[in-house]
């Protein structure tokens, strides 16, 4: 009796953070080339580093994080990007533009997040250029 339940446990449709996870990031993405974006690579990686998205809107490179939360989290998703993620997201963001040549004129970060209530997406929200790179770096688009 308890290995039935113990596959029944194992085979449930609940979804994991994982499977949530991706539901978030497809959800970004959708949301994103409606409001005109172009996608350029998913999940874009530099050693233990990654990026979520990276797009085009306009001229202006975009690199986007995704964060996705359940409904009445207690930090949003937005305010969990602490120092150490912020970090990782500028060594990953220059890995990138180190790649390009030329180096594009404009580029940011933005961060799109994803609420989600047992896996349906209930909101996205979309924050443009949020402050990662200082002002030096960034020139507006």
């Amino acid at each position: 009796m308890l290995c039935w339940i113990r596959q029944l446990l194992w085979f449930s449709p609940e979804p994991n953070s994982a499977t949530i996870g991706r539901r978030g990031e497809k959800e970004a993405e959708g949301f994103l080339k409606a409001k005109g974006f172009r996608v350029l690579a998913r999940n874009w990686r530099a050693g233990k580093d990654e990026i979520d998205l990276v797009c085009r809107d306009g001229p202006a490179l975009v690199f986007v994080e995704t964060r996705t939360r359940k409904s009445g989290a207690l930090v949003s998703g937005y305010e969990s990007i602490g120092r150490r993620k912020r970090d990782a997201l500028k060594r990953v963001c220059r890995a990138y533009l180190s790649k390009l040549n030329p180096r594009p004129k404009a580029f940011r970060l933005d961060v799109v997040e994803v609420e989600h209530e047992e896996g349906q997406i209930i909101s996205t929200r979309h924050y443009e250029n949020v402050p990662l790179f200082g002002k030096e770096t960034f020139r507006g688009t």
